[in-house]
């Protein structure tokens, strides 16, 4: 299959640390949503970045830290759910031992950007993102129109990536 094939609903994708379950199938015609449950596992952060889709996310196991737009770092918890406008900064990290799952609802087209970028995630083994795999992702996320911060941008909100 081309990697810039969305896979099938319930197929799960490594997105650099993070991982994506389709629950609805992005390229499904006349949908206006799409369904995730994302896990972010222990220790891992998603950085500093935005994209012209909401997204919504409930928090159903873990516990995360987010930070949106200007704002402090918030603890969401399970049961409770945060939206995230389109265009505004966001970032998750997961400074817990135990993995976040979260339902999120957001649009189809940022569903067929994790299906783009996304890579098969092999059951229970963790793959560092591979400086290739960092380079293709800033490139899928610049044609989809999504900003990313820079190192030092997410070193000055607390996340820290490697190297």
């Amino acid at each position: 299959m081309p990697r810039n094939t969305v896979v099938s609903t319930h197929d799960v994708l490594d997105v650099l640390g993070p991982t994506v379950e389709f629950l609805t199938d992005p390229l499904e015609r006349g949908l206006q949503y799409c369904v995730i449950k994302g896990t972010i596992p222990a220790g891992v952060p998603v950085p500093l970045h935005s994209h012209r889709d909401p997204e919504t996310f409930y928090v159903v196991s873990g516990s995360v830290q987010t930070r949106v737009g200007d704002r402090d770092w918030q603890t969401v918890t399970p049961g409770q759910c945060l939206h995230i406008p389109g265009l505004v900064k966001h970032a998750h990290r997961n400074v817990t031992d135990q993995p976040v799952v979260e339902i999120v609802v957001t649009t189809p087209s940022l569903g067929r950007f994790f299906g783009e970028v996304g890579r098969h995630a092999a059951q229970g083994t963790a793959v560092p993102p591979s400086p290739r795999d960092l380079a293709r992702f800033a490139e899928i996320a610049d044609k989809y129109g999504h900003w990313l911060a820079s190192p030092a941008e997410n070193e000055a909100i607390g996340i820290h990536l490697p190297g």
